[in-house]
């Protein structure tokens, strides 16, 4: 059988990578359903907490009212007392008072009823909230699992070739993306370089600051992050909160065109919009590429380019404004991305051969 040609590889390569970015995506989404519906479940549990409490006060003051009326009534009618009393006066003012403490005991009455029917419906929406709890979390196991077998598929692959196919891959790769992004800059679909907000250029700082950390599947800080993980912690730091995942970022932000790109913008990648990277400036990203890759600078055409959409479109730019500087090797590593990367927890030959190119096995998700 004719073994397949350096070519096909890196077509199944990304093929690969494109199915486990999207498993991600869907496992990042999963998690943040479920990260939000586990504070619901603590609120609801706070609010029944305090709903009983009230009710539990309720009950006490409705007691007192009992008891008080008892004790404040003779048994006779008010008619009859006033008949009777040798001070008319006084008569009347208790006769008040007993119906005053008989109204309040009205009321109270109705508090009780209604803190029982809120207590009753926090404790049914808590359990509500709980069962859907522990469907997310069945969930999100299943899609960690999907993850998982995405990338056994791309580690199989990769133990079959050899140190110079490696390397061959590497440098296609390479190419590819220096063809991309040559024909990406003279179609003029960037113009000149923009300045940053004032959030653009602390988001972009946070983000230049990563440059170099390892790469984990679903993680967003600050020892590894997936690619939606550092576009989104970057902009937590820069004081402007963004939604988790690639997807939500492109559904839920301004588009902008990509010849309004301005630093700390972010790109989109992929028809499913299953990547995210920060623009850098002069046609380049800071990005979280793939499995055994670290945070580092790209060309922005190293991917299929979805479009831009921008965290902050009430922002004024800058009047000044220095680039970041960035280390010697920023650029080094590949350049193909997707949302689930990982550092491998041993370095086998494979890991070795391919430092230069920077293929690597996915080590199994943490």
């Amino acid at each position: 059988m004719e073994e397949p040609s350096v070519a096909a590889l890196l077509t199944d390569l990304q093929r690969l990578y494109r199915e486990a970015e999207r498993a991600t995506e869907t496992y990042d989404a999963t998690a943040g359903r479920l990260k939000r519906q586990r504070a619901e479940v603590r609120r609801l549990d706070g609010q029944l907490v305090r709903a009983r409490l009230s009710l539990h006060e309720r009950r006490g003051a409705l007691g007192r009212l009992a008891r008080q009326q008892y004790q404040s009534s003779s048994g006779i009618s008010p008619y009859v007392q006033l008949l009777l009393a040798r001070d008319p006066q006084h008569a009347l003012e208790q006769g008040h008072v007993i119906r005053q403490l008989a109204l309040e005991r009205a009321e109270t009455v109705g508090r009780l009823v209604g803190g029982e029917r809120r207590a009753g419906g926090l404790a049914r929406a808590a359990r509500a909230a709980l069962d859907e709890q522990l469907t997310l979390a069945e969930q999100q196991k299943r899609d960690r699992d999907a993850v998982r077998e995405r990338l056994r598929e791309v580690e199989e692959l990769l133990a079959t070739l050899s140190t110079e196919q490696l390397a061959e891959l590497a440098e296609l790769e390479r190419g590819e993306v220096a063809g991309k992004q040559r024909e990406f800059i003279t179609s003029g679909a960037l113009s000149a370089d923009r300045k940053p907000s004032g959030e653009g250029e602390r988001a972009l700082r946070q983000a230049v600051a990563q440059l170099g950390k390892p790469y984990e599947w679903g993680a967003e800080g600050p020892a590894s992050f997936d690619c939606s993980g550092l576009t989104s912690q970057a902009w937590e730091e820069a004081g402007r909160p963004i939604p988790r995942t690639s997807q939500e970022q492109w559904a839920r932000l301004p588009h902008i065109p990509l010849a309004e790109l301005r630093p700390g913008d972010l790109v989109v990648y992929f028809p499913e919009a299953t990547h995210v990277a920060l623009y850098l400036g002069d046609g380049m990203v800071v990005q979280a590429p793939r499995p055994g890759a670290k945070v580092k600078v790209s060309p922005i055409a190293a991917n299929p380019v979805l479009g831009a959409v921008r965290p902050d479109p009430d922002g004024e730019p800058l009047r000044r404004y220095t680039p970041p500087k960035l280390p010697a090797d920023a650029t080094a590593g590949p350049d193909g991305g997707y949302s689930l990367a990982t550092e491998p927890t041993e370095p086998t030959k494979s890991t070795e051969s391919a430092a230069p190119g920077g293929y690597a096995p996915a080590s199994e998700p943490r």
